[in-house]
């Protein structure tokens, strides 16, 4: 009985683990998370944009009939209304929780100018025309969703506008006219107004906003086999004070998908609020990465004699071998060696509050080259090292830089008795000094890129160490074309 729970035990974890790709992902790799100034800033930068929206816009000409005291009954026309100028001051992006991102803009001023046209029988009169549109008030719900390849969504709801103060300048001193447009033409003026407002509003989410959004990466190019899933777990999610985007944050083959057998950490993020955003990236970015070259066999090597320095007193050769491991000269007289390594298992990356190191395994296996091309194993050695690691950022990557740290040599199997496995320390850690550390740091150097929007810089960064993840803290900057 115990061996049958035991094995339905193990069949179920293997359907958990390979049958359910979202039962992994219930954490993200990867937190966006954009704090209140941060939000200031979009907001900032989206009312520039809007105002050259609001310019744009075309308003409707003006026409009906009067009747004023004493000039009687006759007919105007307003017409060529344009938006000489406009600002919008007192913008204001907060968290909607639940939805996504209330838009605010108050205390905001439009200029109109056009043209009048007055008849009244065979009399005919025009002139020019001045509005100054006080106190607009913008509010739209902003409502952030996700698409199911992963994208982030944003449409516009609830658009609400109002104008507080309508101040008319008519060339000429003609009270009567400005009598007509208060009484005839305002009421139409300020509703006609306002919902071109929020049309304007509604187009520039569907046609700008949305687009510009759908420029956020879901798959991002690492080098020539590697990418990164960035796509969103759920929606942006809005609390009190910021936006959390949380990514996927998986690094894969892309020419050969395996599923990961390993969770996402849970990620406690500290509440900071000094930069416009922050990225928090658990090791599961790092050992998703560490997977896939692994089994690529990127960190395989191969060491012969032809690579052992000169000046080095012991060769990969029996002969040389023979003060400590006497029966393998004898058995194989005045032959060459090889050495062949493999990580034993992929290199994770272990953090902890200000420190980031590895200690990878590596299984390296002698061999003798017989003179019929025969590769002959002879012995096989396991070789542990302590590592520590160096993150930076530069504007738009994580990249990193592993120090190296004091190897162990084991002998783990011998075809040709015991020996001193001590002597071959100091070749080994000579060849992963030279070779293997920068193999490893040049790919580190090339690092992997953040999520970021199209024409967005990140600039002030600090980086701080956490359990089990990188937190980055940078101001961001719009660059405008």
């Amino acid at each position: 009985m115990r061996a049958l729970a035991g094995a339905l035990l193990s069949l179920l974890l293997r359907v958990l683990l390979t049958s359910t790709p979202h039962a992994l992902g219930a954490n993200p790799g990867l937190v966006a998370r954009i704090t209140d100034k941060g939000l200031e800033y979009v907001a900032r930068e989206g009312s520039v944009a809007l105002q050259k929206e609001l310019l744009r816009i075309t308003l409707p000409d003006f026409t009906g009939d009067f009747k004023i005291k004493p000039f009687g009954r006759g007919h105007y026309e307003f017409h060529s209304l344009s938006l000489h100028s406009c600002e919008l001051r007192g913008s204001a992006l907060t968290p909607l929780p639940g939805q996504g991102l209330s838009l605010t803009i108050s205390d905001s001023f439009v200029r109109v100018q056009g043209k009048w046209k007055v008849r009244k029988a065979f009399v005919k009169l025009d002139g020019s025309f001045d509005v100054q549109v006080k106190g607009i008030t913008i509010s739209v719900n902003l409502v952030l969703g996700r698409e199911p390849s992963g994208r982030p969504t944003i449409t516009a709801s609830g658009c609400s506008s109002h104008i507080r103060d309508v101040e008319v300048d008519v060339s000429g001193d003609l009270g009567w006219l400005l009598n007509l447009f208060h009484n005839h033409i305002e009421s139409k003026f300020r509703r006609m107004l306002e919902s071109k407002i929020c049309e304007m509003l509604q187009n520039s989410v569907t046609s700008d906003l949305q687009p510009y959004l759908q420029t956020l990466p879901v798959t991002t190019e690492i080098d020539s086999f590697a990418d990164i899933d960035y796509s969103l777990m759920e929606a942006p999610r809005a609390t009190a004070q910021m936006l959390d985007v949380m990514f996927k944050g998986e690094i894969f083959n892309r020419h050969h998908y395996s599923p990961v057998t390993f969770l996402a950490p849970v990620m406690s993020l500290p509440e900071q609020h000094d930069r416009m955003v922050y990225f928090a990236i658990s090791d599961y970015v790092f050992n998703t990465a560490s997977l896939v070259y692994h089994e690529l066999g990127y960190l395989n090597f191969s060491i012969t004699d032809d690579m052992v320095p000169p000046s080095s007193n012991i060769r990969l050769t029996t002969k040389s071998f023979r003060p400590f491991a006497p029966r393998l000269a004898r058995l194989y007289p005045n032959m060459n060696l090889e050495l062949q390594g493999a990580m034993a298992s992929a290199p994770f990356l272990n953090f902890s509050p200000g420190n980031l190191s590895s200690t990878p395994l590596i299984d390296i296996e002698a061999f003798v080259l017989l003179p019929s091309s025969v590769r002959e194993p002879v012995f096989r050695l396991g070789v542990a090292t302590n590592m520590s690691a160096m993150l930076t950022f530069n504007t738009s990557k994580i990249t990193g830089l592993l120090k190296p740290g004091k190897i162990q040599v084991e002998l783990k199997e011998s075809k040709v008795g015991v020996f001193n496995v001590a002597l071959l320390e100091g070749l080994l850690n000579y060849y992963i000094l030279r070779t293997l550390y920068p193999k490893v740091n040049e790919m580190l150097a090339e690092g992997f890129p953040l999520p970021l929007l199209k024409d967005i810089r990140l600039y002030d960064p600090v980086l701080e160490i956490h359990k089990d993840f990188l937190f980055l803290g940078t101001n961001l900057q719009y660059m405008r074309a």
